[in-house]
């Protein structure tokens, strides 16, 4: 088990945890909450060893093997399997150790080399890579591009593959669903709560705590807090204590009040002077409950609409994609991902966009922001439409090392220029009210953007967004970057919006709380998908079913279709001669045959050799198998090399 006893932690001259005392037992998944800056990646340092305490006493198991998802960004030409493999450090330590008994003549170290091996997975390595890839939404056409060709979320996706890849007893995750579109986090759900290991788990999706944990940690005033239960128990138990709290505050408070009453009436009256001094003492024994103040939530709301066209829009025969490089050919098509829409937008509607991953929804979301051009039909906007658009990339638009004021200003200015200012107050000073009322006050308003948290940008942009009076929401995964109670917020002022929402998100309680009907957008089109996220969850499960299965059946017609022999290759007259000889390429033939033969032969007896080491067989055969499986992969090298060679002269006849 995991212990914290009395552990004080620093980072730099911040106290994040102050004599803390926790236990981790065994196989608990474990929700790590807390404010924002309260200790929680620290905590994590310390776990993985990275960080030492300042103070206490910390015990983790010495032999416990510990997975993680590594931050940084990997630059390889690896495949996307190979890379995930690799990822698997007991299967790399075993080829190593197989690699090093191989050099030398001890057979005894051979054999267990080759029985670590065994016991490590290698004969299934790659189909247990292939299968996380798959499950994080990767195509199979995908398994074997270089890493280096993928975007950066989809690499975060290879890096959380690879850790889950590594057999380990201690998983720590930090933020894990941030790259994951829904049908990925439904997958990894699964996967989490088949893990047999201890798990701990930071993330701000509270839909994905309540599934996978069962205990939940919380860091409060720099201790460390223990609750049995899931993150919404722990909801629910924090409030009964606060409201315990806050009662015996009060009762406090009176008694204080009373004490300081008497001693205020009496203290100047001999008669009474010992009295009041004993209220004093009493008073300062007294422990002082501290006022159970709840953390100072962000909130924010949409301001009224200047108008709501009815409908917003409306979509006739619409296709949604993208154009063709601009160094493309003049003819070149455009790519088609979404066709022949039809459907309205009406002034009121709380629509969820669902589908999984690259059915098209962020570019069904891009066409109706006008960021991108519909490639067929006609899309109808009403009169006044004022979107606001919130996409996955809008953070990389912004600017930093402008300040979240010179953001407004530019705003401003760009909105006028195009006659879309609606009666809001635009001075300066005004302008830095509004960002006060984003948490963006004192000095924010002049820090670099470049130098806030992922969290801060995402408030940025809503905040730009909130100014313009929206009537249209449009918003493409909008809670990346956001803490639990920042989306709790963002939920609150989407059901107080009186304008119309389009919504794109993996945060299941955000859709549940906001959404009233939704759109599938799946196998080239947009349909009303009749259900709730309930019903949506066991169809993405039945869809990554099939397609694993149609990959399969593919898979098998494409190996047959290699191997069937060619009925259309025109065969040579008995007369015909090639350029080395009549005889030449059919010896060759003849002697590639023999070779493919006994190397069959080799591979089977290998493959049973080392089926006979993973069932622990008596100690004095164990050394006797090793010796014959360094014998037969010595002589399958010599063979496989001799088969290079002929198979390259019998295509240099046939040239």
């Amino acid at each position: 088990m995991i212990t914290l006893k009395n552990v004080t932690l620093r980072r730099g001259a911040k106290v994040l945890l102050d004599g803390a005392s926790v236990t981790l037992n065994p196989g608990e998944k474990v929700g790590l909450v807390g404010r924002n800056g309260a200790g929680k990646s620290s905590l994590f340092a310390l776990l993985n060893g990275s960080l030492h305490e300042d103070a206490g006493e910390y015990y983790i198991p010495t032999q416990w093997r510990m997975g993680q998802v590594a931050q940084d960004m990997p630059e390889t030409d690896q495949s996307a399997t190979d890379f995930v493999v690799d990822g698997d450090t007991a299967l790399l330590a075993a080829q190593a150790e197989v690699t090093a008994s191989e050099a030398t003549d001890d057979y005894d170290r051979m054999a267990h080399a080759y029985m670590a091996l065994q016991d490590a997975g290698a004969h299934d390595a790659p189909a247990r890579a292939q299968a996380l890839i798959l499950g994080l939404g990767f195509k199979t056409s995908e398994l074997s591009n270089p890493v280096n060709s993928f975007s950066g979320g989809w690499r975060m996706r290879l890096q959380l593959a690879r850790a889950l890849m590594c057999p380990s007893d201690l998983l720590l995750l930090d933020e894990p669903t941030n790259h994951l579109d829904l049908d990925a986090l439904v997958w990894l759900e699964a996967w989490l709560k088949r893990y047999e290991g201890t798990m701990v788990v930071i993330s701000h999706d509270r839909e994905f705590l309540d599934a996978v944990t069962n205990v939940t940690l919380h860091i409060d005033a720099s201790k460390l807090v223990r609750y049995g239960g899931n993150y919404s128990k722990f909801e629910d138990m924090r409030a009964e204590q606060m409201e315990l709290q806050q009662n015996a505050f009060a009762k406090q408070q009176d008694k204080i009040a009373h004490l300081q009453k008497f001693i205020a009436r009496f203290k100047a009256k001999a008669s009474k002077a010992k009295q009041a001094q004993s209220r004093v003492k009493a008073l300062d024994r007294m422990e002082k409950i501290a006022p159970l103040l709840a953390d100072a939530d962000f909130s924010f709301e949409f301001k009224e609409p200047a108008n709501l066209p009815n409908p917003m829009l409306s979509m006739q025969g619409v296709s949604f994609g993208y154009p063709p490089p601009e160094d493309s050919p003049p003819d070149t098509p455009s790519t088609v991902i979404v066709q022949n829409v039809n459907r309205s937008v009406l002034a009121g509607q709380r629509i969820g966009i669902l589908g999984a991953n690259g059915q098209g929804k962020s570019t069904v979301v891009k066409t109706i922001a006008r960021a991108l051009k519909a490639v067929s039909g006609e899309i109808t906007e009403g009169k006044g439409l004022n979107i606001g658009y919130f996409a996955q990339q809008e953070l990389d638009v912004l600017r930093p090392a402008d300040t979240p004021l010179e953001h407004m200003i530019r705003l401003v200015k760009d909105l006028t220029a195009a006659g879309k200012i609606a009666g809001q107050a635009t001075r300066e000073q005004d302008l830095r009210s509004f960002l006060g009322t984003f948490n963006f006050g004192g000095d924010m308003v002049k820090q670099a953007v470049g130098s806030m948290s992922g969290g801060e940008k995402a408030r940025l942009v809503l905040c730009m967004i909130v100014w313009q009076r929206p009537n249209l929401l449009l918003l493409d995964e909008p809670t990346n970057h956001l803490d639990l109670a920042t989306r709790e917020a963002l939920s609150m002022a989407l059901n107080e919006f009186e304008g119309t929402v389009m919504l794109v998100s993996h945060d299941r309680a955000l859709l549940r709380a906001v959404c009233d009907e939704f759109w599938m957008v799946s196998r080239g089109g947009v349909s009303p998908f009749d259900g709730d996220l309930d019903d949506y969850q066991r169809y993405l499960l039945d869809e990554s079913k099939r397609l694993r299965e149609e990959a399969k059946a593919a898979d098998a017609v494409a190996t047959k279709t290699a191997n069937a022999p060619s009925k259309s290759a025109p065969k040579p007259s008995q007369g015909q001669k090639s350029q080395g000889g009549p005889d030449k390429p059919r010896s060759s033939k003849r002697e590639i045959d023999l070779l493919e033969t006994r190397m069959n032969t080799l591979n089977t007896e290998g493959a049973a050799l080392e089926a006979r080491l993973a069932a622990s067989p008596p100690h004095s055969e164990i050394a006797d198998i090793g010796k014959r499986i360094k014998l037969i992969n010595d002589e399958l090298k010599t063979l496989e090399d001799q088969w290079l060679e002929l198979s390259a002269k019998v295509e240099a006849a046939a040239v």
